[in-house]
């Protein structure tokens, strides 16, 4: 069974495509999908919003278990000092509070412990400041945080849940799409990720999909900060 959150568009889409190509359980969770499977069953919610996130509920889960906490948003792209509105607690929300909500609702009803694997994607930005991210790099620096209190947390208590950090690379998705149409002049690095476009540099959503998948299937050996790139 995986559960994969963020599933209407880009990786989280791919994603799903092809675990219901190879013929496994998926449950979606986001705000529309485009999915007729038989294996598929989604749960609308927009991460925004913590009402809606609190009504998610789970049965218990007495099979192996995979979260792909994929979901997010690249938040206003411009320095802190010149933001009209700071959207700080709108892109923690996002992507560093709902996924651990989401987490906490799945885990409490995973029979077996050992059976859990949990996936956060992440991003290089995560470990260095790029001007102008200032909330995406927050966010994914404290989501990898997280992550790894997770995965300490529950070696205290004797359970070996898989868990994986992931950065899947620069992929060519409707993100990249909003980071090429920020102002240049409120964005330093715009010329580069107009240039990993415009020469072909771009993960397609499916190779990084399959290149997750792929991690997957290999043995587990607790490195779990994971850059898709070498795979």
């Amino acid at each position: 069974m995986f559960i994969v959150t963020g599933v209407s568009r880009g990786l989280g889409k791919a994603i799903v495509e092809q675990l219901l190509q190879k013929g496994e359980k998926v449950i979606g969770i986001g705000r529309k999908h485009n999915f007729l499977n038989d294996n598929f069953s989604f749960i609308s919610c927009d991460f925004n919003s913590s009402d809606e996130i609190s009504k998610i509920q789970f049965d218990t889960f007495n099979e192996p278990v995979t979260l792909i906490n994929n979901a997010g948003i690249i938040g206003e792209i411009n320095r802190i000092s010149t933001k009209k509105e700071h959207d700080l607690s709108q892109v923690l929300q996002i992507n560093t509070v709902a996924p651990f909500e989401i987490l906490s609702k799945v885990y409490t009803k995973i029979e077996n412990k050992n059976d859990f694997t949990l996936v956060s994607i992440s991003s290089g930005a995560a470990n260095r400041s790029i001007p102008s991210w200032s909330t995406y790099c927050a966010s994914k620096a404290a989501l990898n945080m997280l992550t790894e209190n997770f995965f300490l947390e529950e070696r205290e208590l004797g359970h070996t849940p898989r868990v994986y950090v992931v950065s899947p690379g620069v992929i060519d998705t409707d993100m990249q799409k909003e980071i090429r149409s920020a102002e240049p002049e409120d964005f330093s690095s715009h010329r580069n990720f107009v240039s990993l476009k415009k020469n072909g540099e771009l993960f397609s959503t499916e190779e990084a999909a399959d290149r997750l998948l792929n991690l997957l299937q290999l043995p587990y050996r607790e490195e779990f900060f994971v850059d898709l790139r070498n795979f």
